[in-house]
Order: structure tokens, then sequence, then C-alpha cells
């Protein structure tokens, strides 16, 4: 199993870069962050330097989306990462959340994020795509590649993903959730044509080490008012109760009440007051390092190839240091 860590680009720089050295040098071979402009700095600019600090480190956004930037300069953006640093790139994309809700727009529809994970990926490997009706080329990419992997919760979402996507992200770390989801990734890549093997599944969610539970649920809970935005999308798309989407998903979300984007993604979020203790546990890896090898192997026996942990909270470099000393060995060894 492969493990990464997702972080958001507050300022400093330095110190982002700084985790995800530390992260290389316990083990993780993946660097995340966020990716919204408004709420925190350009990833982009920062993968460059995490890039030029570490050796093998793969680098991209969880997630971007197809209309914070035009499909030509993601691509290009992509490219000249790879062309500076060897391909260690992955393209993470999704409708968008909070890059577009902050800025007053909406999420993107899936047709178009359809659209765009194919052009994003042809320019990015020196191909000929079509881009709001105009064929393009980026002429000097050599010996690109640039995996895209598609986050997804809803049905159609799913579908999409098992059609068109190099790897599935899934925010979240319930095994019975993952394994429904799963399924229905690999059967849309079957019915596509696709070899559903060839498809990487990813989760992710927070990972808090520690004995002290109630401390460890304050500091995540805030991944399940994030998770409740999409949630809260799916409700008003499919109903509360309908039978496309599992209610273990969908139940949690009767009480929340709005969100304020000024807290997304952080510790003491009082946006996820809604979220109970239960959801907490479900969703994020918690408790001794016993737990999380215990839960981490459930997840991989369903297929799961990588773990990314959210690090926003009270304790990144001992959650970083923990996984490299004892859970990614455990896993691994």
């Amino acid at each position: 199993m492969d493990f990464g860590l997702v972080l958001q680009t507050d300022p400093p720089a330095s110190a982002v870069v700084g985790l995800m050295k530390r992260a290389e040098r316990n083990g993780f071979r993946y660097g995340w962050t966020f990716d919204s402009a408004v709420l925190w700095q350009e990833p982009f600019v920062v993968y460059s330097r995490i890039l030029e600090h570490t050796d093998r480190l793969i680098v991209g956004p969880m997630v971007t989306n197809p209309s914070t930037r035009t499909w030509e300069v993601t691509a290009s953006t992509f490219a000249t990462l790879n062309d500076m640093y060897g391909n260690r790139t992955v393209c993470g994309i999704g409708r968008g959340d909070s890059a577009m809700r902050v800025a007053g727009r909406r999420p993107n529809t899936l047709a178009r994020l359809g659209e765009a994970i194919d052009a994003i990926r042809d320019l990015a490997e020196g191909r000929e795509a079509d881009v709001d009706g105009v064929s393009l080329r980026i002429p000097w990419v050599r010996d690109g590649r640039l995996p895209v992997w598609m986050a997804a919760y809803g049905p159609k979402a799913l579908a999409l993903a098992g059609r068109k996507a190099d790897g599935f992200i899934l925010q979240l770390a319930d095994p019975y959730l993952t394994a429904t989801m799963v399924e229905a990734v690999r059967t849309a890549a079957a019915d596509a044509g696709r070899d559903p093997a060839s498809i990487t599944v990813c989760v992710a969610a927070p990972a808090y080490i520690g004995d002290d539970l109630a401390h460890a649920r304050d500091q995540c809970r805030w991944f399940g008012g994030m998770v409740g935005n999409h949630v809260a999308d799916l409700v008003a798309r499919y109903g509360e109760h309908s039978s496309l989407v599992p209610e273990a998903l969908t139940s949690y979300i009767k009480a929340r009440e709005g969100y304020d984007y000024s807290h997304h993604g952080r510790a003491g979020n009082p946006s996820a007051d809604f979220v109970p203790d239960g959801i907490v546990d479900r969703f994020c890896l918690l408790g001794p390092a016993e737990a999380h090898i215990d839960k981490l192997r459930a997840l991989r026996e369903l297929g799961v190839d990588q773990f990314a942990v959210y690090a926003m909270h009270d304790a990144k470099e001992e959650t970083i240091d923990a996984y490299g000393t004892t859970v990614i060995p455990a896993l691994n060894g």
C-alpha cells in the first residue's frame, strides 16, 4: 500500500515543504494539497519547491477542478513540472467545492469534468485535445505522463471515474462505503471495456494517533463537515432516501445548517458541529497505531492502493513520524 500526505498550502510555504520532506523520509510516496486559490496559497508554485527538495515524492492537488484554470494552463503547468523533475505529478480532479463556491460559482457538471479529464491528460502528455471547440497541442512536451485521478461519491460520478479516470479518490475511510463505491467504479470500468484493476484506488481521510479519543475526534470532526458539502449535493439531487445513494453516507447531514468556508478543512470548524462521533470514527482513522493498522489492512483487502493522510490537526509531525516508524512498515513489511 502506498501512503500520501495531504496538506493545506497555508503560509509560510516553507513549512509545507518541510512537512513533505519529513513525509518522504518516513516512507510516504505522495504529497497532496488542497487547491483553492482564495483560501490558500497557489499550490503549483509550492509543488515546484517540494519537488526540488525531495527525491521521489509524487505531488498533486486533492483536488483541482475544470474551471479555476483553463485546461491548457492546467496541463501546461503539470507538463512543466514533469519536464523539470521527471514525471512526478498526478492530477487529482473533481467538480470543485471550496474553490468554486468561495468565488461565487457552482461546481462543474459531470459532463464538463469528463471532457476536462481527457483534455488535460492528452495535452500534458503531448497529444492533441479539443478545448472548448479549439484543437490544441503543447508542442514542447516530450515523454510526458500525467495520471488523472477523479474524486467521487455519487453514482453518476463513480461511473464517470470508472469510464475515464486513471485513479479513484474516495475522501472517507469507512470500509462499508469504500467497498460499495470501489465496486461501482470497477463495474463502470468493466462496462466501458477497461481493465478494472488498472484504476488506482486512493482513500483519503484524517489520521490521528493517540489514546485520547475525544481529543482526536475534536481535531478531525471538520472532515465530516467537508464531506457533508458533497453529501448535501447528493441529497439535493437524488432525495433523502434514494436507493442510489447509501443511507450510511447521507443520514448524518440532517442537522447540517449551512457551511462557512472560512473554516474549511480546519480543526475546530464550527460548521462541523453537527457531525456525530460515530461519523468521525467511521470516516477517519483514530486511536493507537494498532487501530490504524487494522483498519488499513481491511481497506487494502477491499482493493485500496493508497491511503492519503489528511494532517489538518495539532499533531502533524507526530502523525507523520508514527506512520513512518509503525504503520507503514506494518502494511508494507
